[in-house]
């Protein structure tokens, strides 16, 4: 059994995650940054900023983790625009004290770095699914902050620290916020189909591609990388988590809006149009593919249906 410590275990990912490790049988330990306002599926929370080093040194040493994965971070672009310090400060500073929260009290637990595709940024406007050893090239700060995390990371692994990268692309789901764009379709749809809102749907640029993912088949990959230390060998230390299989964006919303039988408008907002915005983001998965055999399950037809049945019941409550 793993004891496994979670960062950010109150955000969208982390409570899934949460769930699903403990239900497999590890000793879960949730690391809020603040607390929670519902119970979490985990055996122990505890709560600490990560921005407080000496806090979280002696978080890591109440949880003995034998494993961690390290969720917590500003992870909204149109945020980190806005907040450019708060987001350099959590994303690559609170990343470097867990690290060393590490090195001082649990040098040998196996890390899993959340960074995110963004990270590739204009390397995308080559039009191809894009392997680990592409060219980073972020173009906003919360993708910049990410990749200068994956490098102090990567000196810390280099140190000795066992771990690996991921970088996830587009994941959606139950419980994400309606500042992403699926989750914002869905409440949208739920608020008109209950007359709190005009029948007017308004939307960024449909016209963009992306690689979406189920967030439970995100989760079941993170579950299955975290067993690399098991399994023995050597293994790469970057994985991308992606389906390959670029979807664009009007389409998903065409088949959201055929789950709904009121008649809606759509209309474009400028306020959600985004300057740097790629006309294709898709990756390869061959190298987690290789090493651990996973690869996306979930129809993400049911992904849109769960996640409109959700934000339906949202909006009711």
């Amino acid at each position: 059994m793993q004891r496994i410590l979670i960062t950010g275990a109150n955000g969208f990912v982390g409570q899934i995650l949460c769930k699903i490790l403990q239900q497999v049988g590890h000793h879960v330990i949730a690391l809020t940054g603040s607390t929670p306002t519902q119970q979490l599926h985990a055996h122990q929370t505890l709560t600490c900023d990560i921005l407080n080093t000496v806090a979280l040194e002696q978080v890591v040493a109440q949880a003995q983790p034998t494993h961690v994965v390290h969720l917590a971070a500003i992870t909204n672009v149109p945020q980190s625009f806005k907040e450019p310090l708060l987001s350099w400060q959590t994303n690559v500073i609170g990343s470097v004290n867990l690290l060393q929260a590490l090195r001082n009290q649990a040098p040998n637990a196996f890390v899993l770095f959340v960074s995110s595709s963004e990270v590739y940024g204009a390397s995308f406007k080559q039009g191809i699914a894009l392997a680990e050893s592409s060219l980073c090239q972020p173009l906003n700060p919360y993708a910049a902050s990410k990749l200068a995390a994956e490098a102090a990371f990567n000196e810390y692994f280099r140190q000795g620290q066992p771990g690996v990268i991921v970088r996830p692309f587009n994941h959606i789901g139950a419980q994400q916020s309606a500042d992403f764009v699926t989750a914002s379709f869905a409440r949208q749809i739920a608020l008109i189909e209950s007359g709190k809102q005009e029948p007017v749907l308004k939307v960024g640029n449909l016209e963009a591609s992306r690689d979406f993912l189920d967030v439970n088949d995100v989760c079941a990959a993170y579950v299955q990388l975290l067993q690399l230390p098991e399994r023995g060998g050597d293994y790469p230390r970057c994985f991308n988590i992606c389906s390959g299989q670029p979807r664009k964006i009007h389409d998903i919303l065409d088949e959201m809006l055929a789950m709904s039988n009121v008649a809606i408008q759509v209309t474009e907002d400028p306020e959600r149009m985004r300057p740097s915005d790629i006309p294709c983001a898709t990756g390869s998965a061959q190298a987690i593919r290789d090493t651990t055999g996973w690869k996306p399950t979930t129809n993400l037809k049911d992904t849109l249906q769960h996640l409109l049945t959700y934000w339906r019941g949202q909006v009711k409550a």
